[in-house]
């Protein structure tokens, strides 16, 4: 997914972004509220991880600024304060989550996780859609219990699309969900990870497609048209044990 970093500290920033890009993030990382908000100007992001203090200004208050003006998408606050009050004001002020610096990767990145699940119909850890199953905390996906090996950016591309099952994703959409400005990008890379992509799921036995909208982008859906009204299945991990 396309994250936007925002964090003047650049150290604990590249630490933070390199960790997000080995696990698919798409990250653009801005040091001041001025850089974020041209990088905002200029793509759509999925989710925002922003610092509360920052040399130009306030976290919060550019948060709240987006908020009124009708972003949504979530938001997950960084600092070195820690105080109950401040954490609620975040909280308050349109926030979706919060960690104290440092943060640990690991942990960020679970956070980011649920709280995209939140705003997607991949509301659980594992998604089923025909006979696919991806686990979006182990990143695998798998056919009739059979995995899939295929390169991390075509699990990003099927991430992606699996979150907008059986509607279309616009072609520029999904480019931007998945490169950052810095990355070195081909112009036809989204065509080559789409076809690569179409060619495990057919040769895996799947029972959905990527379908091109000319045009417009891609949609995945299921290969029966009398099934395509099949609703995703989610289900969650069973780590917890019945006591008795």
């Amino acid at each position: 997914m396309r994250t936007l970093l925002v964090d003047h500290e650049t150290d604990p920033a590249r630490v933070v972004q390199d960790a997000l890009s080995d696990c698919g993030f798409a990250v653009d990382v801005a040091c001041t509220l001025d850089e974020a908000a041209a990088a905002f100007s200029c793509a759509r992001y999925d989710i925002l991880l922003l610092e509360l203090v920052l040399p130009d200004g306030d976290g919060l208050d550019w948060l709240k600024q987006l908020r009124r003006d009708g972003h949504s998408m979530p938001a997950v606050m960084m600092s070195n304060f820690n105080e109950l009050g401040r954490r609620i004001a975040l909280f308050n002020g349109g926030a979706d989550d919060f960690l104290p610096k440092p943060v640990s990767t690991d942990e960020l990145i679970a956070r980011m996780r649920a709280t995209l699940r939140r705003s997607t119909q991949m509301t659980a850890p594992i998604v089923t859609f025909g006979n696919l199953r991806f686990d979006s905390i182990g990143r695998q996906a798998s056919v009739n219990g059979r995995p899939l090996k295929i390169a991390r950016r075509e699990v990003c591309i099927l991430e992606h699309l699996l979150s907008r099952a059986g509607r279309t994703v616009a072609r520029a959409s999904l480019q931007d969900s998945l490169y950052a400005f810095d990355d070195e990008v081909s112009t036809n890379a989204l065509e080559v990870g789409i076809y690569r992509l179409r060619g495990h799921l057919s040769q895996s036995g799947a029972t959905l497609r990527i379908k091109t909208a000319r045009g417009i982008g891609y949609v995945l859906e299921l290969k029966c048209a009398a099934s395509t009204a099949q609703p995703i299945e989610l289900e969650r991990k069973d780590h917890l044990e019945h006591h008795s």
